[in-house]
């Protein structure tokens, strides 16, 4: 099930927590969607031959693309590779981008998932944020764009220090009542060179309080089962029948072809990514060549990434997987070293699949970590 995700670089102004990376200054947009459609048509046989499942624009802020430049990012797309009649298309938008123009534009263009950035329907919480919308914009336009998309999800973060749990229940309970079939919940990590982290280090603002946040999550995963969520993945819930088909490949450990500066790819063999810088990145693509960086993984990284990302799902990770993939020996020693988790209850091992239970999702990462293999396979 191979996906393609596109890496659109430019936002209208910075959030204070983001690290991707993005510009705010718009003047290279023209000269980008220029690069990108090159690079579409230099990456047309990466991928194996099947067709392509999925399609993400990503950023950064696709939302501020024109039709035109969506339009013409899509036709290459459908030119240089086989995409299903049913692929599932998302794009990325901000509450503040979205009209009944925009709506009606991405649905003709074939656009049928949209992934809307809300992160908290409190004032101050934004400002904190320094996101560029309203709480009242990001009510309003939720409901415009539930009448063309009944496909779509929206974005929370949590554990910061302007949330206390009746904000943080408000904004849950605000998607839910809104209908949101798909909700993305993130807690709130201060990344080394960020605008928070700067603002942290100079006392201007609280630090995250992990307590919190750990508190937050068991409350968020409480709220939306009863709600009729279902948790498949550590950060999303969704209704029946509304995962995320294209995030679900990459837990999956399907092949995926990124586009743009910074996207990164995989073919099951190798991982590359692009530069993470819009002008170099336009120079080299005006010379017809894709400026990336590359790593052939190892058996042993290939395994540990698999039980990072598998751990992250509700269906956990197969035991008959790993035994046909890298070995009987392999797997005996995952479910040795899970014993200790599974007497704690943080893991239960069912129908061959060592999962998580709610209390394991609080230490998702450290559990996978105590798992890798640190020899070579």
């Amino acid at each position: 099930m191979a996906g393609i995700y596109i890496h659109i670089p430019f936002c209208r102004q910075a959030c204070h927590y983001c690290n991707f990376h993005f510009s705010t200054t718009l003047k290279l947009q023209n000269e980008f969607v220029e690069a990108l459609l090159k690079e579409i048509r230099l990456q047309k046989n990466y991928l194996p031959p099947e067709p392509v499942n999925t399609i993400y624009f990503g950023g950064g802020t696709p939302s501020l693309l024109s039709q035109d430049q969506l339009a013409a990012i899509l036709q290459a797309l459908h030119q240089q590779f086989k995409v299903a009649a049913n692929a599932e298309i998302t794009l990325e938008a901000n509450p503040d981008d979205i009209t009944e123009q925009q709506l009606q534009q991405w649905k003709q263009l074939g656009i049928n998932r949209l992934s809307i950035g809300v992160q908290s329907f409190f004032e101050e919480d934004l400002r904190w944020m320094n996101r560029a919308h309203t709480a009242q914009q990001a009510i309003n336009n939720l409901k415009l764009a539930r009448q063309y998309f009944d496909n779509m999800t929206m974005d929370l973060i949590y554990g910061g220090p302007t949330l206390p749990d009746d904000k943080w229940q408000y904004n849950v309970q605000q998607a839910i009542a809104l209908g949101i079939p798909h909700i993305s919940c993130y807690a709130l990590t201060v990344e080394p060179g960020t605008a928070l982290a700067s603002m942290i280090n100079k006392h201007k603002t609280t630090d995250v309080n992990t307590e919190d946040q750990a508190r937050q999550f068991v409350l968020l995963m409480d709220w939306l089962q009863q709600a009729g969520y279902e948790h498949y993945e550590i950060s999303n819930f969704a209704l029946p029948g509304k995962r995320s088909r294209h995030n679900s490949s990459y837990w999956q450990g399907a092949s995926y072809l990124g586009l743009g500066p910074s996207a990164h790819s995989f073919n099951g063999e190798s991982r590359q990514w692009n530069i993470a810088n819009n002008a170099l990145y336009i120079k080299s693509l005006n010379e017809d060549k894709v400026p990336f960086e590359l790593e052939t993984l190892t058996d042993t990284q290939r395994l540990n990434e698999y039980i990072m990302t598998s751990l992250r799902t509700i269906e956990g990770l197969d035991i008959a997987w790993v035994v046909a993939r890298f070995g009987e020996r392999e797997a005996n020693q995952l479910q040795r070293a899970s014993q200790p988790f599974i007497d704690s209850g943080k893991m239960r091992f069912y129908n061959n699949h060592l999962q998580l239970t709610n209390e394991g999702k609080l230490f998702a990462d450290g559990i996978a970590a105590e798992l890798f293999f640190a020899a070579e396979l």
